[in-house]
C-alpha cells in the first residue's frame, strides 16, 4: 500500500506499478515498470481456481480447436505448437499470411464495431521506445516485428458462447469475402 497527498506521485506509482503500459491498444513501455499488483486476496482466489484448472484448460482448447476449424480456409495460421507438446491454450492468436489483403486492424476494427474486444499480438522488448538504442541481436531476420505486424490476439475467454465464437468467426471470415 502506497499512501501520499501528492497525487501526481500516486499516479506516479500507480503507472509503474501496471508495468508502465501506455494508453495504446498494443503493450507499449517508455519506462521501465513493474508489476506489483497482487494482493494476498488474488492470491488466495488464485489458489481456489486452481481445483478448475483442468476444466478450464480444456474450455480454452475447444475455443482454438473452434477457431482452428472454422479459419481452416483463410489465409492465415492459429499460434502453432509443437505435436509433441501440450499448450495450455491460454490464449488464441492468428497470424496473417504474408500475402493476406486483410490487415491484423482490420480485423480488430470490424469485431469492434460489435462491441467484441481483440488486440494486436504483443510488441516485442527490442520495439518499445524504453528501449530504443540498445542492441538488438537476430539471427533469422526480425521474427517479433513480423509476428506483431500480422498478428493478433483473439476474444478467448472461458465465459464465451458458441454463438459468441460463432459471431467473431462469421465477423473475421465475412473480411474475405
Amino acid at each position: 500500500m502506497l499512501l501520499s497527498n501528492d497525487e501526481e506521485a500516486i499516479n506516479k506509482a500507480r503507472f509503474w506499478a501496471t508495468q508502465s503500459r501506455e494508453p495504446t491498444p498494443w503493450y507499449q513501455h517508455e519506462e521501465i515498470g513493474y508489476n506489483y499488483r497482487m494482493s494476498n486476496i488474488v492470491a488466495g482466489i488464485g489458489r481456489g481456481q486452481l481445483l478448475h484448472l483442468d476444466e478450464h484448460r480444456a474450455l480454452k482448447k475447444s475455443i482454438y480447436m473452434y477457431y482452428k476449424k472454422e479459419f481452416a480456409d483463410l489465409s492465415l495460421t492459429m499460434n502453432p505448437y509443437l505435436p509433441c507438446s501440450e499448450p495450455n491454450f491460454w490464449l488464441s492468436c492468428i497470424l496473417l499470411n504474408k500475402n493476406c489483403k486483410v490487415k491484423p486492424m482490420e480485423i480488430i476494427n470490424r469485431l469492434g464495431e460489435q462491441n467484441i474486444e481483440s488486440r494486436p499480438i504483443w510488441k516485442p522488448m527490442h520495439l518499445q521506445p524504453v528501449f530504443k538504442g540498445y542492441d538488438f541481436i537476430s539471427v533469422e531476420g526480425d521474427v517479433g516485428r513480423d509476428i506483431f505486424v500480422r498478428g493478433l490476439c483473439l476474444p478467448s475467454d472461458i465465459k464465451m458462447t458458441n454463438q459468441d465464437l460463432a459471431t467473431i468467426c462469421e465477423i473475421v471470415k465475412n473480411l474475405w469475402e
